[in-house]
């Protein structure tokens, strides 16, 4: 049996990182809780390294009885959360520093991105399981970190869909181990052809449950608009961009590696949700005047397209590399448009940003990039991924739903201009907002730089994300 640590070091580094900075927290005064912020980038930059090592010395295992993989989209994973957790980071810095729970808040943080990472690798239905845990009740405490009214609301919706939804991720796990009497991927796709049909297809309903409430695709995606609102800026961008990564690639994974054989027709039932998510996520968002709705419902209609990917995971070889890359671009992309609202706390609403482009032209110029590229617009990195993804649907078969995608994509195009057109406006110019400081400035700028590098390297970063998963 492997047990080769070594190769959880990403993992460990963000748990190691977590329980030091509870203990010293408790220790450190209030004005010097910073330091746990630094440790926490601190474990994130080793975890990137770490991941580099490995993807550059091509060491792909499996490891602990073959429970977690550690292959391509683990890496390409890794470097995504990674990544994306230092962003969060960045612009949680002056929006946390001087709170009594300021080390709570990166411990959480700490604890939630490791739960995300072993989400990402799993490769049992229990080690699956235990990850929804790890990445889920750590982000209950962080929706709710602001503590006042509307922001426990939403903590408690979060928490008890998730927990209804957990419940439910359990039921499925034990149903599809009656179904196939084993728990590892490996097996369970040699044993599910012979099982009853009905037990194999209920049980893999409840388990994507668990999985779709994750990622805030529908139907289980009620708490996405309530939480972005009510959460602290900061934690509503992690909420809306970083468990999604986790979950689609579990999803990934268990679909190509437990259930490609098990005649259950699940690529119709994942190609109806992504239909069904990317279409109502849009026409929510048309006409909202609150900037984090619009941004949450935003974020149910990017699950929908990132959820061709997995409807089409046995019929293409494309859809890897198109959901892995997607993910990174989506990732840089949402964190720079929540960056800037994290620097401008008091611009709530649209009318907010209304001569921002005089005022503020970096932060405009951030958000423009980022608003057109969640849209898909060249040369941004979403439009790349959006073109690989609708590509590897088209080869899977699945043309209607690549053509609803395209309406879909244009038809979102309205609902950001009414955010972006305001910006240059100068007719009668919004209060000029407060920005909040240089560390979420840095943030959004980085952000939108990583977004449009994604978008014009492209070409050199997608084989990065193209191998196969290891059984």
């Amino acid at each position: 049996m492997n047990e080769n640590l070594a190769v959880l070091i990403p993992e460990l580094s963000l748990v190691g990182a977590a329980v030091t900075g509870l203990l010293a927290g408790s220790w450190l005064p209030r004005r010097r809780q910073w330091l746990i912020a630094v440790l926490a980038a601190a474990a994130c930059t080793t975890g990137l390294v770490a991941t580099a090592v490995t993807m550059a010395t091509d060491r792909e295992q499996t490891v602990f009885s073959h429970t977690f993989a550690v292959d391509t989209a683990t890496d390409a994973g890794r470097l995504i959360v990674l990544g994306a957790l230092l962003l969060v980071i960045g612009m949680s810095v002056e929006a946390v520093h001087g709170h009594r729970s300021e080390t709570e808040y990166w411990v959480l943080l700490l604890l939630t991105g490791a739960g995300t990472l072993v989400l990402i690798g799993a490769n049992d239905l229990l080690t699956l399981f235990a990850a929804y845990l790890l990445a889920s009740i750590p982000a209950y405490a962080l929706a709710a970190f602001a503590k006042d009214a509307q922001g426990t609301e939403a903590a408690l919706k979060y928490y008890l869909m998730g927990a209804l939804l957990g419940t439910t991720m359990l039921a499925g796990t034990a149903l599809l181990y009656a179904a196939g009497h084993a728990t590892l991927y490996r097996d369970l796709r040699t044993a599910l052809p012979a099982a009853p049909y009905g037990l194999v297809a209920v049980g893999l309903v409840a388990v994507l449950a668990g999985l779709l409430f994750k990622a805030g695709a529908v139907p289980a995606h009620f708490w996405v608009p309530d939480v972005t609102e009510g959460a602290p800026t900061p934690v509503a961008a992690y909420l809306t961009t970083l468990p999604k990564i986790g979950a689609l690639i579990a999803g990934y994974r268990l679909l190509h590696q437990a259930l490609s054989d098990s005649g259950v027709n699940w690529p119709l039932l994942l190609a109806v949700l992504a239909a069904v998510t990317m279409t109502l996520g849009n026409l929510a968002a048309f006409f909202q005047t609150s900037v984090t709705r619009l941004l949450a419902y935003s974020a149910v209609s990017q699950v929908g397209y990132l959820l061709m990917a997995l409807a089409v995971a046995t019929r293409t070889e494309l859809a890897q590399k198109s959901l892995l890359f997607y993910l990174a671009a989506y990732a840089a992309t949402n964190l720079g448009a929540f960056a800037v609202v994290t620097e401008l706390p008091q611009a709530r609403r649209l009318e907010d940003y209304r001569g921002l482009a005089r005022r503020h032209p970096g932060l405009a110029a951030v958000l423009l990039i980022c608003l057109l590229g969640l849209v898909g617009t060249p040369p941004t990195g979403v439009f790349l991924g959006k073109l690989e993804i609708f590509s590897a649907t088209i080869d899977g078969g699945y043309m209607w739903l690549a053509a609803l995608a395209v309406a879909n994509t244009v038809a979102s195009l309205f609902y950001y201009l009414r955010w972006l057109a305001p910006l240059f406006d100068t007719t009668a110019p919004a209060p000029a907002p407060t920005p909040l400081g240089n560390w979420t400035a840095i943030t959004a700028y980085s952000a939108a730089t990583v977004s449009l590098a994604l978008g014009i390297a492209g070409g050199a970063v997608l084989p990065f994300a193209t191998g196969r998963l290891l059984p």
